[in-house]
């Protein structure tokens, strides 16, 4: 049997973690630049507040009701969801857990008796809850779909939801409209629904020569037998190696100037070097891309343009991407527009001991390596870039915009919570 483990409503319950007075009372997250929600609590459900929807739309039902309005913490969200993990890895196994998202983790309950798991899904569930403060819901069945799917339902049984006997699962099916499988996207649920596929019950029924016509190959395959409780998709490992790095963010507020479009690129490169050499990878390519936008209020017409450069040999040192990929800005760079985004693709990774050598460069040295391993070591720990290169700027008055923002109460001793 497998399990997922899904905190609730995450970035507002970090927020509620240090916030007890915040308990009862709606919560919101905005993403990027404070644009959309992007979690509610049950309260803020309960009133109509739509996820997604753009904040200023929701702005005055907001205020009306006194919802509290946070915006993204990235570093509080991501220390509490390693502390989550970190429970779970120690309650499962660290090796039967696969960290799905931030808020969600699989889990291999191959090893623990039938008659004992919902006694300790109830444990695993009460001890996240009083170790880190975070609520979380647990579904368990035989397929990763099924715990999604009893994921849902764990919601109105007290967080955990058991799918072990067959009349469970095809009372679950039966409740489940087809658009809410794991796997099926709105499309897909159109497409269905127009052949009389209502529920997840009919969709578990098909044929599976229908099927594979039909729902893409082996990957509706797939998916049927999943729902028919025959695990078909494999617990993955969390470190996986990426094959492509990407990083980029929406401004603040519109750029216009070179220097600033040197700073953020050069600033997203330094952190999508750091994603590679966690990985113990080096990238061969590199790309630039900006996003423009023209000056007329009344058409939004933004533009993309990119370039990239193949480096002469692979590399994962933050200095000579910037060496290379700084010239393709000013080169992208058109006097007199405005830009919203920037961001840089680190493309053709292989791993570091796979590098092929140019006969007139030398190699990244040793020196170079251990410098941006101990930088990354220092801002993993202090975090928001504590060491930085000059050229990522100063100031940074392009960064994206966060009016709402919360402490970061985990990784700043200035920031910590006082009790008195």
């Amino acid at each position: 049997m497998k399990a997922i483990v899904d905190c609730d409503s995450f970035y507002c319950s970090c927020e509620k973690v240090f916030k007890p007075e915040l308990k009862g009372r709606p919560i919101v997250v905005l993403s990027n630049n404070d644009g959309c929600i992007i979690s509610r609590n049950v309260e803020a459900k309960s009133l109509g507040i739509e996820m997604a929807g753009p904040y200023y739309q929701a702005r005055e039902l907001i205020e009306k009701n006194n919802v509290a309005v946070f915006s993204s913490n990235y570093n509080l969200y991501g220390d509490m969801s390693q502390r989550v993990m970190a429970v779970l890895k120690l309650l499962a196994g660290r090796d039967r857990i696969e960290v799905y998202s931030v808020d969600e983790s699989f889990l291999d309950l191959s090893h623990i008796p039938t008659e004992k798991l919902e006694e300790f899904s109830v444990e695993i569930k009460a001890t996240v809850e009083r170790w880190t403060g975070i609520p979380v819901s647990v579904g368990i069945a035989s397929s990763k779909v099924l715990c999604k799917l009893a994921n849902r339902f764990s919601k109105k049984n007290k967080g955990v939801m058991l799918l072990d006997t067959d009349e469970k699962i095809t009372a679950a099916l039966k409740e489940t409209m087809v658009e809410y499988v794991w796997g099926v996207g709105r499309r897909l649920a159109i497409k269905l629904k127009a052949q009389n596929i209502i529920t997840a019950f009919d969709l578990k029924n098909v044929n599976e020569e229908w099927a594979r016509k039909n729902l893409g190959g082996v990957v509706g395959l797939r998916l049927i037998k999943e729902l028919r409780g025959i695990p078909c998709i494999p617990m993955h490992d969390p470190l996986k190696v990426k094959k492509m790095i990407t990083t980029s963010r929406m401004f603040g507020r519109k750029v216009a100037t070179i220097e600033e479009l040197r700073e953020a690129v050069a600033s997203y490169i330094s952190r999508a070097a750091e994603k590679l050499r966690r990985q113990y990878c080096v990238a061969g390519i590199i790309k630039v891309f900006v996003v423009t936008v023209n000056n007329n209020p009344k058409e939004y017409a933004p533009e993309s343009l990119a370039l990239e450069v193949k480096l002469p040999v692979s590399t994962c040192i933050t200095p000579i991407f910037l060496q290379h990929a700084l010239p393709l800005v000013d080169q992208l760079y058109r006097p007199g527009s405005m830009y919203l985004k920037a961001g840089i693709i680190l493309s053709d990774l292989i791993s570091e001991n796979s590098v092929q050598y140019n006969l007139f460069m030398e190699p990244d040295s040793e020196n170079q390596k251990k410098i941006m391993e101990k930088m990354d070591n220092i801002n993993f720990s202090m975090r928001n870039d504590v060491i930085k290169f000059a050229s990522s700027g100063i100031l940074r008055n392009w960064r994206m915009r966060q009016d709402f923002i919360s402490q970061r109460y985990t990784s700043r001793w200035e920031e910590l919570k006082e009790v008195k």
